[in-house]
């Protein structure tokens, strides 16, 4: 079956960095559009950063400049670097894997952002 799971969230203090990543099974990892969500309480889950099977990024308005998604399809995993972390920046963060009408979410890892 298919597995998205996310890792690396947590605590960290404003201006700090952080690094999520998110490994995959059960799908052809390579042939998927890869992205990052994240929902804060109270809000809609909203777009981070997508990933193409080329390559190609797209960013949120709030994060570019700060955030840098990658993926390794050797690995099947998929990241996303964070630095000068914001308390704005607080969410559950999402890793999502898109093909066609297939789509798959994984549970999700708390960014907490806070002095």
């Amino acid at each position: 079956q298919v597995q998205l799971a996310e890792s690396g969230g947590g605590l960290v203090q404003p201006g700090k960095s952080l690094r999520l990543s998110c490994v995959a099974s059960g799908i052809i990892f390579r042939m998927y559009v890869m992205g990052w969500y994240r929902q804060a309480p109270g809000k809609q889950r909203e777009l981070v950063a997508v990933i193409t099977n080329g390559g190609t990024t797209n960013y949120a308005d709030s994060v570019k400049g700060r955030f840098t998604i990658s993926r390794d399809n050797a690995k099947n995993t998929v990241d996303l670097q964070m630095n000068s972390l914001k308390r704005d920046d607080t969410a559950v963060y999402f890793c999502k894997a898109v093909l066609g009408s297939a789509v798959y979410w994984g549970q999700g890892t708390q960014v907490t952002v806070s002095s």
